[in-house]
């Protein structure tokens, strides 16, 4: 028999949900306790009951950043499976939606009709312009299809996944500036890593073409903040859309707020759905349950 403890604040959802599914030889408990072999929940929370969890044997991540589990100084003796092919998605619909909102002037004919400014000038297309995307897992493979669904050229930038058939040239490593030239947008969508932080700084944003519209939906981390407000507030770049930031929430006094030709979400770009995570939860753990690897485990070396 296995035991199940749930940490997360919509812990009722979750549980509903899985008692629902009346899977086999599992109980939910109510508390972290020292038989509990199985968590799920959010990142944080998981990290804080660690202690109370000494039979603790899988825990799967309702996120897909997993950065408080990654401390080097927490415990490791247990699998740790993070939320991916669940927000492939969502994260598309908001990527394909900002740059069909650039492309489209959306926002500038909004204002217009607010000045009523009869502005019938033409507006551009997303067939024929180059995505580079940072990073192709299976968010970025999703981007990857959608973009070429709108006739793009689809650059992909991964330290070792080329799995997606959608994307038509890939770059490693070394190439990444390489990489960003001549691109019309650039989408991030990297883990925390240590080689990811503050991948988008000064030199990549110089080597995009000044039309060039940038998208983070990865982390934070990933930007060199500074550098990217320069870069747009010299029109080095054409704009960019935030969801993510180094320091969430973002600080009332951050320079962010008032930087021209930035967008700005509050990490929104996909939400959570209970109903999408426990199907991922059922499926792990009935691979669980019959001793087999589960799907997204977590490399505590590398960070994804």
């Amino acid at each position: 028999m296995h035991k199940l403890v749930i940490l997360s604040e919509y812990e009722k959802i979750y549980r509903a949900l899985i008692e629902e599914a009346r899977l086999d030889n599992l109980q939910i408990a109510d508390l972290p306790a020292n038989d509990v072999d199985i968590a799920l929940g959010e990142p944080q929370r998981i990290k804080a009951a660690l202690a109370s969890l000494p039979a603790l044997s899988w825990a799967q991540s309702l996120w897909a950043g997993i950065d408080p589990l990654l401390d080097s100084a927490s415990r490791r003796n247990y699998v740790l499976t993070n939320a991916r092919g669940v927000f492939g998605g969502l994260m598309t619909e908001y990527i394909i939606g900002y740059l069909l909102a650039h492309e489209r002037r959306i926002f500038q004919m909004a204002e217009d009709q607010g000045n009523k400014n009869w502005n019938d000038s033409d507006t551009g297309t997303l067939r024929g312009k180059t995505i580079g995307l940072l990073g192709v897992g299976s968010i970025g493979a999703g981007v990857a299809r959608a973009a070429k669904f709108f006739g793009m050229t689809v650059r992909g930038y991964t330290w070792s996944s080329e799995s997606s058939a959608d994307v038509d040239n890939y770059y490693h490593v070394t190439d990444l500036l390489i990489f960003a030239r001549g691109l019309d947008y650039l989408v991030n969508i990297l883990p925390n890593t240590k080689d990811t932080r503050k991948i988008i700084n000064a030199d990549l944003l110089n080597a995009l073409p000044s039309h060039a519209f940038f998208v983070n939906v990865g982390r934070g981390t990933a930007v060199d903040e500074s550098a990217l407000i320069d870069a747009l507030k010299r029109n080095r770049i054409a704009g960019a859309v935030l969801d993510v930031f180094e320091q969430e929430p973002l600080p009332q006094d951050h320079l962010f707020w008032t930087t021209p030709n930035l967008h700005l979400t509050f990490h929104t770009a996909a939400p959570s759905k209970p109903e999408d995570l426990t199907r991922l939860f059922i499926e792990n753990y009935n691979l669980f349950a019959e001793g087999k690897d589960l799907k997204y485990r977590v490399d505590f070396e590398k960070g994804y």
